[in-house]
């Protein structure tokens, strides 16, 4: 889509702000690329001036179990001054290698690596260099940083490339709905890992219509709950009806496993954030509105529609501190634009933040979506684009937007 006829389709006149775009700054710089991968993980440490990020030699193929990556941050005060922190061989075009700091720790990140024959997790101290290894991989954080959650990266790798590992083959790579495997939690002092929803657990549970035949199912898209209380997933599957795409259930449960809730069942969840613990924001399909973003609150079936207008496309969404500004984008239209914006709560405005192009190079499993991520003092915001050539990280400073 035109990017004059997207904004004509946005609603009502003078809902999108007509503001001068603010200033952005591309902070990491070739011959290598740089990104970081996804939008629900905390690539500012807390005092906003570190970035995270990971350096790769390569773009537009799928990576090999050989293909070693760089971990390294951004000192946004200094220069933009890269420091290196690691490597790793675990990792993928989407989401990177989990990278994120510690929640609260102004010192330690973590991020995932392939050794002895196994995924594991690294917990570097980037003043001292100091190094863990918990035996696991981890996708989600609790935000006392005690506790994570992880799924199987290697039947992830299998159903949906672009978000698992390569380099471990899936021992239930025929097996279409194991007992095994499923949501793990993960003890970030001990290693112990616990099963704590399986795969069978969830596919157990009745789909309205059934599901298709020959369904193969896996667990993506892992989040704690703001007060650690309950984690959410998707339940994702893909049969005769599916063919290449897949169906999705939107399921929540308790901190130890248990007290399932199906959030959205109607099959088309697509990307979302906890607003707070009890309500979730995320792009689906409900009977009211279609596809829209719906705030969803949790353990009910009590479903509200959001900016059905000011947000009507699919996007990778957060809240910025205080969530009264929704964080967003938007996928390359016709005119291969991505859309990064903000939408203001209180008085229903849409905020734009920039135009990027990413060229036609970038699509499928290495497509470089922005995947916009906000710093914790809420001034600014780091999206991964290839607009200036070749996949950087991009800071825009939204203070002079939200008032900061």
């Amino acid at each position: 889509m035109h990017r004059r006829h997207f904004l004509s389709a946005l609603g009502a006149a003078g809902a999108l702000c007509g503001a001068k775009q603010p200033p952005v700054r591309t902070i990491t710089k070739g011959p290598k690329y740089h990104w970081f991968g996804y939008y629900d993980k905390l690539q500012f440490d807390p005092t906003s001036r570190y970035v995270l990020g990971m350096e790769v030699d390569f773009e537009h193929r799928s990576p090999r179990p050989d293909d070693t990556i760089r971990v390294g941050m951004v000192d946004t005060a200094d220069g933009d001054r890269w420091t290196e922190l690691g490597a790793t061989n675990a990792w993928n075009w989407q989401q990177g290698c989990m990278l994120q700091w510690l929640p609260g720790s102004k010192t330690d990140v973590i991020w995932n690596d392939r050794a002895g024959g196994d995924f594991v997790s690294h917990i570097v101290n980037v003043k001292t260099g100091k190094r863990r290894t918990i035996p696991s991989a981890i996708y989600a954080l609790s935000p006392d940083a005690k506790w994570g959650i992880t799924c199987d990266f290697r039947r992830l790798n299998d159903c949906r490339p672009g978000y698992g590992y390569a380099g471990l083959p899936d021992p239930n790579k025929d097996n279409l709905v194991p007992e095994d495997v499923g949501v793990w939690r993960v003890d970030l002092a001990s290693g112990k890992r616990t099963l704590l929803v399986s795969i069978a657990d969830a596919q157990r549970i009745p789909y309205p219509g059934g599901y298709s035949n020959g369904a193969k199912h896996w667990f993506n898209h892992l989040l704690i709950s703001p007060d650690a209380k309950r984690f959410i997933f998707l339940h994702r599957w893909r049969g005769d009806k599916e063919k290449a795409s897949f169906s999705t259930r939107m399921f929540t449960a308790g901190a130890d496993g248990k007290n399932l809730h199906i959030l959205d069942p109607a099959g088309r969840t697509s990307h979302f954030i906890w607003r707070d613990a009890r309500h979730v924001l995320a792009w689906a399909w409900h009977k009211s509105h279609g596809d829209k973003f719906y705030l969803f609150r949790d353990r009910t079936d009590q479903v509200q529609v959001v900016a059905p207008e000011l947000m009507p496309a699919n996007g990778h969404c957060t809240y910025l501190p205080g969530n009264r500004w929704i964080l967003n984008d938007t996928y390359p239209g016709k005119d291969r634009i991505q859309h990064v914006y903000l939408y203001d709560t209180k008085t229903s405005t849409r905020h734009p933040l920039g135009d990027f192009l990413s060229p036609k190079e970038y699509t499928g499993e290495w497509r470089c979506d922005t995947h916009p991520r906000f710093s914790p003092d809420g001034r600014k915001v780091v999206i991964d684009s290839p607009h200036a050539g070749g996949r950087q990280m991009h800071l825009i400073d939204v203070s002079a937007v939200v008032g900061a």
